[in-house]
């Protein structure tokens, strides 16, 4: 049992943190979940143990979870969402940072809207030159994001299909740790994409086509790390991305659309260095 020991249970938000080998952000993460203005369960999941998560875990009196098998995204992420405990859950990931008040404005979402499946805020992205830190609040990326978001901020028409999915359409305009999804209402229809860069637009998008709301706060709550050790540049040196990318275009866009949108799609790929 952790710190938190039975109040733990009893919250409505968990953060699930999927731990992968011995990241020196990870502690960085876990004390921005612990300073939350308003509490949520949090939890470390990994496939992966070592004595550096297990000390950071019993430090912070956070329950750790081991999954056993083989390391993936999708399977580390759905043992995440099956241990995590609240009627909402965020998979946090390890290299990034959130704001105090994230859980306060899902929650406020959440009394606000019913209905709603899926929360997801703005963010800034943390840039590591070497050890340093650097925060970027915009860059063309980002711009790109916030646009295609637009329809979300229709509120009143966040319900409709045409709407969620319209957000999706020219590419994932949703940043994947700032999401948080209404476990209760999703169940376990969640992270069943065989993807693996493209597994949260491809969820999101199954997602938008059933019953429920999104909605979008447009405050950075969330600030997210790009590194050399991340898993997105990772898949864009592999060619994973732009495999897995394509394919949603292809899945979205009919006949000769999808090639022509991967490649403008494409110049994104410069923010993490790649061209």
């Amino acid at each position: 049992m952790n710190q938190n020991g039975k109040r733990a249970a009893r919250l409505p938000h968990t953060f699930a943190i999927c731990a992968y080998k011995d990241s020196p952000y990870l502690e960085a993460c876990i004390r921005s979940l612990a300073l939350q203005t308003v509490p949520s369960e949090i939890i470390c999941c990994t496939s992966t143990p070592s004595p550096y998560i297990r000390s950071l875990t019993k430090r912070y009196g956070i329950a750790l979870y081991v999954r056993e098998g083989e390391s993936g995204i999708r399977a580390d992420w759905l043992f995440a969402w099956q241990k995590a405990g609240g009627r909402f859950v965020t998979i946090a990931h390890q290299d990034d940072v959130y704001r105090k008040s994230y859980t306060e404005e899902l929650l406020k979402a959440a009394r606000r809207y019913p209905d709603m499946t899926v929360f997801v805020s703005d963010y800034m992205t943390i840039k590591m030159e070497g050890e340093k830190a650097v925060y970027q609040a915009v860059n063309p990326v980002w711009a790109v994001k916030k646009l295609l978001r637009l329809p979300l901020r229709l509120k009143a028409l966040s319900g409709s299909r045409l709407i969620r999915r319209s957000a999706l359409m020219l590419g994932n305009s949703l940043c994947c740790p700032a999401c948080s999804y209404h476990k209760e209402r999703i169940g376990d229809q969640m992270f069943r994409s065989d993807y693996e860069f493209a597994l949260d637009w491809d969820n999101l998008w199954e997602l938008a086509g059933k019953k429920g709301r999104f909605i979008c706060c447009e405050k950075p709550l969330l600030a997210y790390r790009v590194h050399d050790g991340a898993a997105t540049k990772a898949c864009i040196k592999n060619n994973r991305r732009m495999e897995e990318e394509t394919a949603m275009f292809r899945k979205i866009w009919p006949g000769r659309l999808a090639p022509l949108l991967m490649y403008f799609y494409r110049k994104a790929y410069g923010a993490y260095g790649e061209e």
